[in-house]
């Protein structure tokens, strides 16, 4: 069984930073894809971000691109995602997501496996 915890939201002020962690223990699936989805009440889940494997494709929102960076550390089997010049509108609970396939994808319906997810909340 896995699991992945994420870590590392809080409450902070329009134009300040976070960094977000997962880490995925249980079964090794160190060579899928991993992402983070976000979501507000009402809403359904957002794609924000998605990294391979290697590290070396990575998607991301238009609404995140040039603030958001997605990273991972397959020796500790943990994605991040480093947010920078956060706007109210970052405002979410933000869940991690892994998958076996190690194709990066979009869709939260490819993921295979889920955090509990973590609140980021800015502040105006």
């Amino acid at each position: 069984q896995v699991q992945l915890v994420e870590s590392g939201g809080g409450l902070v002020q329009a134009g300040g930073s976070l960094r977000l962690s997962c880490a995925a223990s249980g079964r090794t699936f160190s060579r899928g894809a991993m992402g983070w989805f976000r979501q507000t009440p009402g809403k359904e889940r957002e794609f924000v971000s998605a990294i391979s494997w290697s590290g070396g494709t990575t998607y991301y929102a238009d609404s995140v691109k040039g603030r958001f960076t997605i990273s991972r550390d397959n020796a500790k089997i943990t994605v991040y995602l480093q947010m920078n010049s956060l706007k109210p509108e970052d405002t979410a609970v933000y869940y991690c997501a892994g998958r076996v396939s190690p194709r990066v994808v979009r869709g939260s319906d490819d993921y295979d496996y889920w955090g509990q997810g973590t609140q980021v909340t800015v502040l105006s």
